[in-house]
């Protein structure tokens, strides 16, 4: 099984992205996503930037991804998204079905569809199937079960990949969260989230961790953890995607890769991750319950 890094979800300056993928590019990842999927005001990178760093982590023998933007809300950001989709060094990952009609008209036929298009069907995944999809990445809160059921149910088989560590996205907004959280406009945000490397933790009135904002992102407080899973997870996926983080992203996919060649027990595994895990793990959709559980098979 293949280990896949998602796009960096979060804003980082500039040289702290640079050095991130120099790091990466030396781990045991398979394939890499890069791009700007949450919000189009973060311009530390270009995508003349996120293709030159694509062809330094393909030299150092990672398969890339360019990954579209999930919500688009202007002309500016549908130009960015045209040149992605025109663009032919790197597969592209669509996470709106804009992307997917671009890259459908333009005949491309081995795109990825992004855990944001909704797919909860073999139907809707064989129209995207019929429109090019050649790899699609589950959406975090489809159970293992209805994964199975998903893949038995398709007339040919279409590569997967499964959300398996990461803060769970929840939702996208038009409105930003995190500039109403410094009582500025969305327009007028200041850039306030280049500061903040792993979202605004956001507590219930008794101080309980809730969920965490992420400029126009929502996403979970606890961190989705799929690492004791790992022996259910096989025949059901070919990758595993694993979300950075604000710190201890290699930690964690190394973790991973030592599990996935048996030098760690799965449950072993889990139990080191907690050291680098900026919340409590949970798997609850992974087994059909509440995402915030934690669950252990009895």
């Amino acid at each position: 099984m293949k280990l896949a890094l998602g796009p960096l979800l979060y804003y980082w300056p500039r040289q702290e992205v640079l050095d991130f993928y120099a790091g990466i590019a030396a781990s045991p990842v398979d394939a890499v996503y890069l791009g700007e999927t949450v919000c189009s005001r973060r311009h530390e990178l270009r995508l003349d930037d996120w293709l030159e760093l694509g062809r330094q982590l393909a030299a150092a023998g990672k398969e890339v991804i360019l990954a579209s933007q999930s919500l688009i809300e202007s002309e500016s950001d549908l130009k960015t998204l045209r040149q992605i989709a025109g663009q032919e060094e790197f597969r592209v990952e669509a996470n709106d079905m804009g992307a997917v009609r671009l890259l459908a008209e333009a005949g491309v036929t081995n795109w990825i569809a992004g855990p944001t298009l909704n797919i909860f069907n073999p139907r809707t995944l064989e129209l995207l199937m019929a429109s090019g999809a050649s790899r699609w990445v589950v959406a975090p809160e489809i159970p293992g079960a209805e994964l199975a059921a998903i893949r038995a149910g398709l007339v040919q088989p279409i590569e997967t990949e499964i959300y398996a560590y990461g803060r769970l996205p929840l939702a996208f907004s038009a409105r930003c969260f995190t500039a109403r959280h410094f009582n500025l406009q969305k327009d007028a945000c200041e850039f306030r989230c280049l500061a903040i490397r792993d979202g605004l933790p956001l507590l219930t009135r008794e101080g309980e961790p809730f969920l965490t904002l992420n400029g126009v992102q929502t996403q979970s407080a606890r961190v989705h953890n799929l690492l004791a899973d790992l022996p259910g997870l096989a025949g059901r996926a070919e990758l595993l995607r694993i979300s950075p983080q604000g710190a201890h992203s290699l930690e964690i996919v190394r973790l991973f890769r030592a599990a996935l060649e048996g030098r760690l027990t799965p449950a072993a595994a889990l139990d080191a991750s907690r050291d680098y895990m900026p919340e409590a793990p949970c798997n609850g959709f992974w087994h059909g319950r509440p995402g915030v559980e934690q669950y252990v098979a009895a």
